[in-house]
């Protein structure tokens, strides 16, 4: 029998039905069960069966497609080469962060920054030590979970201002999980526009370290004084494998490289201090991989829907729009720094919103001459600060929870988050940061 030949049809903008479908059923369902106080309330409807049905929906749409061939068009887009890098990068975090973990990694990293911590300056010490346990650790939430109970204690035994002291251990979590080169926005924003690493780090770092200084000092004129107590035991060798991933990952050498030598390095010294055994240690990476198993799954999915999307005119027609209120590469740069948060906000998920906009923020910087490292920063910046600013991220919940505060109060103290996003809009207003070949292709 003689297959039926493929008549495709541009649906434009009704492309995104399925996305925004997904969007509507993840969201809605998370803000309802948020409405009935049920506890986790965006987990109540998975975001995988969500997507799914945003899958099922795009499969059946453009009739005049046989429905074999979209089928292949979503498997060849899910199963690119960037997706498949993207969820072994994925894998091999959480395989370093559980398995540096187990050996006392996260511990002494806390504990070596507390120790050094002045009672004069506790806020802004406590912000800085978040920011290195963050961007060695590569996850905001690890870092809250670590320093949020700690942080906070210690500002319930000293009349001290909880929110202030919420603030900075939010801020600093979201200053490593923006920098961090495993943490899973920094490994997404890349990958998605094919940014170089170490060139997404140091265009951050010009953003991120001013808003920091700055941040640094409103907390040593306005924190309170105080002293933290307890056991603080810490061993500087057991923090070499973060050391060692960030300065291979920096000089140049493939995260995927640099991360299965973190994980081999963690196993060492966990075996030589008597920390960890072979078996437990074996279980920790397997347990960290499992716990990015949900992201990279609906990375894949979200990559493959993108790409019937795409097939569809669906990525055209939504370029030519935005371009056709774009007069220049700065309306570019505020319309992938708007989406990107927007997202983040939406989805109360930074990594999720960087997936999704990713492969649009290429198009547009393609257009535009925009080097693949800002569009990395700017994605990354902005799904995080977005997000941390948030009264319904899992962060904020935390912090808010635990100290008894509203979202509110923390926000007024947020002083990093804020300088973030105005030294950031700085960089693009003025032009700021540009290569010489994108200064060349703008002339």
């Amino acid at each position: 029998m003689k297959k039926k030949k493929d008549v495709l049809k541009n649906l434009g903008g009704l492309s995104f039905i399925p996305l925004l479908i997904f969007l509507l059923l993840y969201i809605g369902s998370g803000l309802y069960f948020t409405n009935k106080g049920v506890d986790s309330a965006f987990s109540q409807f998975p975001r995988h069966v969500a997507l799914l049905i945003g899958i099922g929906i795009a499969l059946i749409m453009n009739r005049g497609v046989c429905f074999d061939t979209k089928v292949e068009v979503f498997s060849e887009n899910a199963g690119n080469k960037g997706v498949m890098l993207i969820g072994l990068i994925y894998l091999l975090a959480g395989g370093f962060q559980g398995a540096a973990r187990s050996m006392g990694g996260v511990d002494s990293v806390v504990n070596l920054g507390l120790t050094f911590i002045p009672a004069q300056l506790l806020v802004p010490g406590v912000f800085m030590i978040s920011c290195f346990i963050s961007t060695a650790i590569g996850t905001s939430m690890g870092t809250i979970a670590a320093m949020a109970p700690i942080a906070i204690g210690v500002a319930s035994k000293t009349d001290m201002n909880l929110a202030i002291a919420c603030a900075a251990v939010i801020g600093g979590a979201y200053f490593g999980d923006n920098l961090s080169i495993i943490s899973d926005t920094t490994i997404s924003a890349t990958q998605g526009v094919g940014a170089e690493m170490r060139d997404k780090f140091k265009m951050n770092l010009l953003i991120a370290l001013p808003a920091a200084i700055v941040a640094m000092v409103l907390y040593g004129i306005m924190g309170d004084a105080a002293e933290i107590s307890g056991d603080l035991e810490y061993s500087l060798i057991k923090i070499l494998p973060y050391i060692l991933v960030l300065i291979t990952a920096l000089s140049g050498v493939n995260v995927a490289g640099v991360l299965f030598i973190g994980i081999i390095m963690t196993g060492i010294i966990g075996f030589a201090t008597g920390s960890v055994t072979f078996i437990e240690w074996i279980q920790a990476i397997g347990g960290g991989m499992e716990g990015m198993m949900s992201i990279t799954i609906i990375a894949i999915l979200i990559s493959g829907l993108i790409g019937l999307i795409k097939y569809y005119g669906g990525i055209e027609w939504l370029i030519e729009k935005i371009t056709s209120r774009i007069k220049d590469r700065k309306g570019a740069e505020y319309g992938i720094a708007f989406l990107s948060g927007v997202l983040s906000i939406s989805l109360v998920n930074n990594t999720l919103a960087i997936i999704i906009s990713a492969p649009i923020a290429k198009e547009i910087g393609f257009t535009y001459h925009i080097a693949p490292k800002r569009l990395a920063s700017l994605l990354d910046i902005f799904a995080c600060a977005f997000l941390a600013m948030c009264p319904h991220d899992g962060g904020m919940l935390i912090v808010t929870g635990l100290a008894g505060v509203s979202p509110i109060e923390v926000l007024k103290y947020s002083f990093y988050l804020f300088a973030l996003i105005v030294f950031t809009v700085v960089t693009i207003q003025f032009g700021l940061l540009r290569t010489k070949e994108e200064k060349a292709a703008d002339n």
